[in-house]
């Protein structure tokens, strides 16, 4: 019997996340604002008090999700992982977590992670879409006939769950490919309300700019494995990390396959670890039979 811990990705965030964490533990506050002077503005004003849309700024969005994931773990009494998972931003948290990273490298790649992906995003006209209930195997089929058709990037991003996957591309091929999913029996292929192909080719310039970032920091060795997107599966080699992690921009998020790798591998208990309770419910319709709860 072992215990994972998933930390959440991009979308968790909510008006109030962290202040009590704030509020309520004197580590956390200095973590805080350790945090504030980093990034050069206070950000926990915007978390604490800002709007949806406020926090839905690229440059805040993903650090403040990582400060509360991370935060969040430093007051936890609870037992340590035997390995640990994070959903996209949240592989951040999670190599922070496990001893990877220290805080302020895992802020600064953060930071420069929201910076690269904004600009890659303002480069050409890209979008994500939600594809239900439809085997992964016939959305890939239909990805890479629409790619070739238009000559226009389309591709699975996300493996949320069974009957619950992302795709992301060029506007138009992304459109194209929602028609065809739906054709095929997909419950839904809804476009999403984003500005930019996550984990897809059309992320290369946000690659190569982390990369760089990546490449100048310390890694160490984790004190448990990372299942990472990249590969779902166990890692302990700060270098074959740092490569995961450099692919991760362009590369898909294997939600389901880590999990399932986490379960092979003896985990009986997932603890999600920072804003919401995504992770809890696609964990839950993964594996079925697992312990799940959560801390924010």
């Amino acid at each position: 019997m072992k215990h994972a811990y998933v930390f959440p990705g991009q979308g968790a965030q909510f008006s109030g996340m962290g202040k009590a964490l704030y509020e309520g533990h004197t580590r956390a506050r200095d973590m805080f604002e350790q945090a504030n002077n980093l990034l050069g503005f206070r950000i926990t004003d915007i978390m604490f008090g800002g709007t949806d849309e406020d926090l839905k700024q690229t440059r805040v969005t993903q650090p403040a999700i990582f400060l509360h994931s991370v935060i969040c773990y430093t007051t936890l009494e609870s037992p340590r992982p035997d390995m640990v998972a994070g959903h996209s931003l949240g592989e951040f948290s999670a190599l922070v977590a496990a001893g990877a990273l220290s805080f302020a490298d895992g802020l600064s790649l953060v930071a420069a992670r929201a910076t690269a992906m904004q600009k890659a995003c303002e480069i050409s006209a890209s979008t994500m879409a939600a594809v239900l209930a439809l085997d992964d195997a016939k959305v890939e089929e239909i990805c890479a006939a629409v790619t070739a058709e238009l000559g226009e990037t389309v591709v699975p991003a996300n493996y949320n769950c069974p009957g619950q996957l992302v795709i992301s591309g060029s506007v138009r091929a992304v459109e194209v490919a929602c028609e065809r999913l739906k054709a095929a029996g997909a419950k839904r292929a809804l476009v999403l309300p984003v500005g930019g192909a996550f984990h897809s080719p059309l992320m290369e310039p946000a690659r190569a700019e982390l990369s760089a970032a990546i490449e100048r920091t310390t890694f160490a060795a984790p004190s448990c494995p990372i299942y990472q997107n990249v590969t779902a599966a166990a890692e302990t080699d700060p270098s074959v990390i740092k490569r995961n992690l450099e692919a991760q921009l362009t590369g898909a998020v294997r939600w389901t396959q880590s999990v399932e790798a986490m379960v092979r591998d003896g985990a009986t208990h997932f603890t999600e670890v920072g804003p919401g309770k995504v992770l809890q419910g696609l964990v839950a319709k993964i594996a079925k039979g697992v312990i799940t709860d959560g801390f924010q």
